[in-house]
């Protein structure tokens, strides 16, 4: 994205002018979410605080977006993402253009940089879900309104700005939560670390070896955590992990773009199953999360996915108010 009057570069102004200049909302306008690591914590923060606001008053904001258009481009398919997007922007007062690129990657028939040209003179929004985590930064670089990374091979921000909110719901304040994720360390694990760090949570991937989540990231969300008093850790002990946690997390073993593992996966992941004899070691008020779709009696079981701690559905809900609050923020909406 070209500066703005201020002549910062993509829009992303120093720290130290942020600090001195705007609020942690009002330094989001105009900003790309490629990354949950695009994000200080002050702007999780905030995120989080509107997300509720908006949820709990969604009246107060339906001319948020008005005369906004977004468009999404989506080479995946999609249930929770496409809807959520697409109803949030809509009772905000905005629009939303779908395009299916499910059978034409993004950049195949035309530059990403050409494309990026042509958008931002039409949409005011420019949401991505790609295989191919660079097809969204290199969006990012050449258009100059805000790019949404909707999911990508590398993260899912989306997905884990709906899913903290959720926690903060039950738990209020995370700082110190104890949070484990129990699988394949993919893209909604590596979005998943990054906000726990950023939130101030102490989180645990147990991941079969060889399977863990990207080493960079890791190191990435540890830096985070330095200053946030969080912590990573990484373990192949489910069992261990599961103890004494607050919420446990789970994904299917094997994600879009890997089917042709299914079958090499399948008995590798099947003692990370989140069953009830491993949510039996989590504390008593301990809640179960997964960003679905599920494949039941996989990697979570009915009992566990069905039972009274399971709040699966809550995230699935909250997927439209985190986002609505982030659209509101990228372009700069007001109630």
């Amino acid at each position: 994205m070209a500066g703005n009057a201020y002549g910062w570069k993509n829009n992303t102004p120093p720290e130290a002018a942020v600090s001195a200049l705007l609020s942690p909302a009002e330094s989001l306008a105009g900003r790309d979410l490629c990354s949950i690591a695009d994000l200080s914590a002050a702007e999780m923060a905030a995120i989080l605080e509107l997300a509720h606001d908006i949820k709990a008053k969604p009246k107060e904001y339906r001319y948020s977006l008005d005369a906004k258009q977004m468009v999404m481009f989506f080479e995946k398919a999609s249930l929770r993402t496409r809807l959520t997007f697409e109803a949030g922007i809509n009772t905000m007062g905005g629009s939303a253009i779908f395009v299916d690129q499910t059978q034409s990657p993004l950049g195949e028939r035309e530059s990403l940089a050409d494309i990026a040209r042509n958008l931002e003179r039409w949409v005011s929004l420019i949401v991505l879900r790609t295989y191919a985590h660079e097809t969204i930064t290199e969006m990012a670089e050449h258009a100059r309104v805000p790019v949404i990374n909707a999911l990508s091979d590398q993260e899912h921000p989306c997905q884990a700005l709906a899913d903290f909110m959720t926690l903060e719901e039950r738990f209020g304040n995370l700082r110190g939560l104890k949070f484990v994720y129990v699988g394949d360390g993919n893209n909604v694990c590596h979005s998943l670390m990054l906000t726990a760090a950023l939130l101030g949570a102490h989180f645990t991937a147990a991941s079969p070896k060889g399977y863990g989540p990207k080493p960079e990231l890791a190191a990435q969300a540890r830096r985070i955590a330095e200053q946030t008093a969080a912590s990573v850790t990484l373990t192949q002990d489910a069992a261990a992990a599961a103890t004494g946690a607050d919420a446990i997390y789970t994904d299917v073993c094997t994600s879009m773009g890997f089917e042709h593992e299914a079958t090499k996966r399948a008995p590798i992941f099947k003692p990370y199953q989140v069953n009830e004899a491993l949510m039996a070691r989590a504390a008593t008020h301990a809640v179960f999360l997964h960003c679905l779709p599920a494949h039941r009696n996989a990697e979570v079981t009915d009992a566990v996915f069905d039972g009274p701690q399971s709040m699966v559905f809550e995230q699935a809900e909250n997927r439209m108010h985190a986002q609505k609050a982030l659209m509101a923020l990228l372009l700069g909406g007001r109630r």
